[in-house]
């Protein structure tokens, strides 16, 4: 069995995998996080832009996702805190260089007509 990326000690295929192939809509804000950070795992850029809010697609591109995702290693997840629409979460990663970097955050997602969007995060 392949754990899921997210650290949630769920199989991939019964945790992020289903939101990432369209099959199943993240319920929450954290799932939907957690979902997206499986994505940066698996390079699937495309999901990353489909869960941006559509206000701010504009600030993203994939080459730019792709770069990101692909550049680093993604070691592990931890998710600190969570709201209704807020997830604090680090991401323990490897850069191109092999150095293990931390990206600890605050997202903030909404929900429009029953999907749960990434809008914007603080960072720390």
């Amino acid at each position: 069995m392949k754990l899921c990326y997210c650290n949630s000690q769920r199989s991939f295929k019964d945790c992020c995998e289903p939101y990432i192939k369209g099959i199943e809509k993240a319920p929450t804000a954290q799932a939907l996080m957690r979902s997206r950070y499986s994505a940066y795992a698996t390079h699937e850029a495309n999901y990353l832009i489909a869960t941006t809010h559509i206000t701010e697609r504009s600030n993203y591109s994939k080459e730019d996702i792709l770069l990101w995702a692909t550049s680093n290693q993604w070691q592990k997840l931890e998710v600190l805190n969570t709201t209704e629409n807020t997830v604090e979460f680090k991401a323990y990663y490897l850069d191109q260089n092999k150095k293990p970097q931390i990206h600890h955050e605050i997202s903030t997602f909404v929900q429009d007509e029953g999907n749960w969007y990434y809008v914007d995060g603080e960072y720390y």
